[in-house]
């Protein structure tokens, strides 16, 4: 295991991306509150999350919070734009970036022959010149510790904890703060008097893994004891590839809900076929009318790129959670691919048929015109939803 002496990795995190952008591109947003996002809120800006709005909540349980924010539009080039300008301050900063989403990513410090916290003090500085946005940096031993740093020091905040006062940093926050643990586990750690990060670093790693699994709990200890001797990594590729679609709280129909789930695959079939992958593991991914949430998988007999075999699986799982979605309705879902491998180095189910040259045939004409220039005839005059930016595959 290998982790650096000193602290070296930063985590760089733009604060309330979306809405930052809005309010640099319209001087008259700033300081006020912003969301982007009419139904669904897809950001907000710090004046809005102070009036209790959060991502992903429906727009009019946002606007009675905050009777006075600005519902802005989401323009997604603007926002394209803006990651690609961060991330080449990211890169002349270093060369050691790894990419996490368009608005986030650890930098690795060492070498660069300055103390770490001048290199993200100059990081925020040139963002702030050359972008125009606020970002939040953690600096720390660990992608794991830099990673909580940047999270308590937002928003537009520098936190640099040193290697000998880590665990005086780390135990006292709340167990949240720990990668995988969500309202459900935190619940659940609650109810044993576990609350702090501290408390899960002083549980014996045989009651955890008995409480939460041998996997999760295992992980969870080996975070709380702050260690994760991950290195940044260049050039990773992705494990899985997912879109979603937050639905409001009106009630929807199987059909509305199939057709949803047919372009949603459809989508994300043309991104494993452009970044030459292939996939075995389908995941549907449901947030209920209650927003608690739910997720089913089937991993396919024999890895695959065709969207129909994919639509197959996905259209599957959708039927078997029917039941669940008329009895709790549905405001989120979403399908992820995983087990994905390079499509040249796994061996494709023989005899190649027609959905491969239809799936051939429609990329080269998305390719050459664009994404909308043919579409699926049950999702003509329907509202697709937004795809948003991301990293490259």
């Amino acid at each position: 295991m290998f982790v650096s002496e000193s602290a070296t990795v930063l985590h760089a995190d733009l604060d309330a991306f979306y809405a930052s952008v809005e309010q640099r591109d319209d001087p008259g947003l700033r300081g006020r509150p912003v969301i982007v996002g009419g139904g669904v809120v897809l950001a907000a800006s710090y004046e809005a999350k102070a009036c209790g709005v959060r991502t992903a909540m429906s727009g009019g349980q946002a606007r009675r919070l905050c009777p006075r924010a600005i519902v802005v539009r989401p323009r997604m080039s603007a926002y394209t734009e803006a990651s690609r300008a961060v991330f080449a301050v990211f890169r002349a900063t270093t060369p050691l970036v790894e990419g996490l989403s368009i608005d986030e990513a650890f930098l690795d410090a060492d070498g660069l022959r300055r103390p770490p916290a001048d290199v993200a003090a100059g990081l925020r500085r040139d963002i702030a010149e050359e972008v125009g946005l606020p970002i939040t940096v953690g600096v720390a031993r660990t992608k794991f510790l830099a990673k909580v740093a940047s999270g308590v020091a937002k928003p537009d905040g520098l936190l640099v904890v040193p290697p000998d006062g880590e665990l005086e940093f780390l135990r006292p926050l709340p167990v949240r703060r720990l990668w995988g643990v969500g309202r459900a586990t935190a619940a659940k750690l609650a109810g044993y008097g576990v609350t702090t990060v501290g408390d899960v670093a002083d549980m014996p790693e045989a009651a955890l893994v008995s409480l939460l699994g041998p996997g999760a709990g295992r992980h969870l200890q080996a975070l709380a004891r702050n260690r994760d001797p991950r290195p940044v990594r260049t050039g990773v590729r992705r494990r899985s590839m997912g879109a979603q679609r937050a639905l409001g709280r009106r009630g929807r129909s199987p059909e509305e809900l199939d057709a949803m789930l047919i372009g949603l695959v459809d989508r994300l079939g043309g991104r494993l076929r452009a970044a030459r992958r292939v996939c075995r593991t389908v995941t549907l991914r449901l947030r209920f009318g209650d927003f608690a949430r739910a997720t089913r998988s089937h991993t396919l007999p024999q890895a695959t790129g065709e969207t129909p075999r994919i639509l197959a699986a996905a259209r599957s799982l959708l039927a078997a959670a029917t039941p669940m979605i008329e009895n709790r309705g549905i405001t989120l879902i979403g399908v992820s691919l995983g087990n994905l491998h390079d499509d040249r180095a796994v061996q494709l189910a023989l005899p190649f048929d027609q959905d491969m040259e239809v799936d051939a045939a429609v990329d080269g004409v998305r390719g050459r015109f664009g994404s909308s220039a043919i579409t699926r005839a049950v999702l003509l005059g329907r509202d697709q939803g937004m795809s948003v930016p991301m990293l490259p595959d």
